[in-house]
């Protein structure tokens, strides 16, 4: 029984940092009321998309590497065809 709820409580806390598209584009639109744009306004559009081109780069920069901050390295396989 202790279990499932422990099962229960460890879901719970790994979904509560979650959001939905609709939630982060909210969260986005807050932000740049916050600095000023008005909405259906080429400078809000333009908010949005340094907003989300900064998060874009962000994951870019966070999945070169591993957990422990060392560079993945690519090595090329070579297949030579067997005569």
């Amino acid at each position: 029984m202790w279990q499932k709820t422990v099962m229960a409580v460890a879901l719970a806390a790994a979904c509560a940092g979650c959001m939905s598209a609709e939630d982060r584009r909210a969260a986005d639109e807050a932000k740049c009321r916050s600095y000023g744009f008005t909405k259906k306004n080429d400078a809000f559009a333009e908010c949005l998309q340094r907003i989300d081109l900064d998060r874009r780069a962000e994951l870019r920069s966070a999945s070169a590497f591993d957990p422990w901050d060392r560079p993945i390295l690519y090595r090329p396989i070579i297949v030579r065809p067997q005569p």
